[in-house]
């Protein structure tokens, strides 16, 4: 459990540090071009939840956020926490969890500001608690695959 612990400890920390300098360093009204017509810095507040959904409900969604984690506590055992890969995964998820819901309570809206597009075509603005999100459910998805197969696999042998 220390892993994970420590794990969305430093993934929210490392989201609040890029949204405050992006608060700080970039104008909602002149985004900063990175690669022009790729990626760009922008200083978005997104009351809803990704790509658009659920706009202005930012209170709901904040509630939401921290019984989402409550739940993951408590039915940890559930979720293969004894892999390290499972650990991980849920210290990302938990961390981007932490990460959005802080700035939700805090600003009223999640800073997003990491903008991909191909011309007039965008990926809906993010940040890294969004990106840790996504990544962690992935990471569970494989060590859970792996884990199962290796036990199915190991199984087989003693027949």
């Amino acid at each position: 459990m220390r892993r994970v612990v420590l794990i969305a400890g430093l993934i929210a920390l490392a989201d609040q540090l890029t949204k405050w300098l992006v608060l700080r360093l970039v104008d909602p009204e002149y985004p900063v071009a990175v690669i022009n017509g790729l990626f760009r810095l922008v200083n978005w507040g997104n009351t809803g939840a990704a790509w658009g959904m659920f706009k202005d409900w930012n209170i709901q969604l904040g509630v939401f956020s921290v019984l989402i984690v409550i739940a993951l506590y408590l039915f940890r055992h559930s979720f293969g926490i004894h892999l390290v890969g499972c650990q991980v995964a849920l210290g990302l998820i938990v961390g981007g969890i932490a990460g959005n819901s802080i700035d939700r309570f805090w600003h009223g809206y999640v800073v997003d500001f990491l903008d991909f597009f191909v011309g007039e075509h965008h990926w809906p603005a993010f940040n890294v608690a969004d990106s840790a999100i996504c990544c962690g459910v992935v990471l569970y998805i494989i060590a859970s695959y792996c884990a199962d197969r290796h036990v199915r696999s190991r199984a087989s042998v003693r027949v």
